[in-house]
């Protein structure tokens, strides 16, 4: 599978001006890639000013991404600002290019930024299939959370962990490294998609985008400057390397409440 991680310098709650932004990023990528990854909010970067930003599920950012996916011939995802039955969540949406969707809440909610004092927490966890792909999506705090990102005992593992982000440039080394143990522990590749620049609250992004394989090495990094990357990943590969090391069969069994 080719996937594509993008790292836009967001324009500040300005929807539309985002959506111009990236879909000239996304242009150059039709027929090259066969899942795109945006970053968290990226219609807006990482606003609490949800009452004016939210949009329901089947608004314009849906209808935007719709559009994108099917001209790429690829998977899009990526989280922004939602409105559903009078709540706020901040939400994943992964929409393929026939237009069928499926969509990821966040589950831990930054509460050092107030996060959680205007939008509501995501219940499920969830798998996507995409191309014999499991896929499983997480949004920038859940990183921080590993039981939530750890393969349940007993079920069939996920293949790709997908992160969005709005992740600060203060704890870069946080999120570089998260993202390495993550793979490593669940024996599997992962993608982070950040931002660059510097938001509306004078708080700065350095990037630091990146695709890890399944034993914790880096196969791609976008450092402080906007861009795209796309890399080849081999399902194959990923099942011999398991299979030589089969760690996973060890896991502790929990469960979550």
């Amino acid at each position: 599978m080719r996937l594509t991680i993008v790292q836009p310098s967001l324009h500040w709650e300005n929807p539309a001006a985002n959506r111009r932004l990236l879909a000239a990023m996304l242009q150059p990528l039709a027929g090259h890639t066969d899942l795109v990854l945006l970053p968290e909010m990226f219609t807006t970067g990482f606003s609490m000013n949800a009452a004016t930003l939210a949009e329901p599920l089947d608004g314009p950012t849906r209808h935007w991404m719709q559009e994108q996916a099917h001209g790429l011939g690829a998977a899009l995802a990526g989280s922004f600002i939602c409105l559903d039955n009078g709540q706020f969540f901040n939400r994943l949406v992964f929409m393929r290019p026939d237009g069928q969707l499926e969509y990821y809440d966040k589950r831990h909610l930054f509460s050092l930024a107030h996060e959680h004092e205007t939008f509501s927490p995501g219940q499920e966890r969830q798998v996507f299939e995409w191309q014999g792909w499991r896929i499983w999506p997480l949004i920038c705090y859940d990183l921080r959370f590993p039981v939530w990102s750890r393969q349940p005992p007993g079920a069939e593992p996920f293949d790709l962990l997908l992160y969005v982000a709005n992740w600060p440039a203060r704890r870069a080394h946080h999120w570089r490294s998260l993202l390495l143990a993550r793979a490593i522990e669940n024996q599997c590749f992962v993608a982070g998609s950040n931002i660059v620049g510097t938001d509306g609250n004078g708080l700065e992004y350095t990037g630091d985008s990146g695709i890890i394989d399944f034993s914790g090495q880096q196969i791609c990094h976008i450092s402080s400057r906007p861009g795209q990357y796309t890399a080849e990943l081999s399902l194959a590969d990923l099942k011999q390397y398991r299979q030589n090391l089969p760690f996973l069969n060890d896991a502790d069994h929990f469960k979550l409440f």
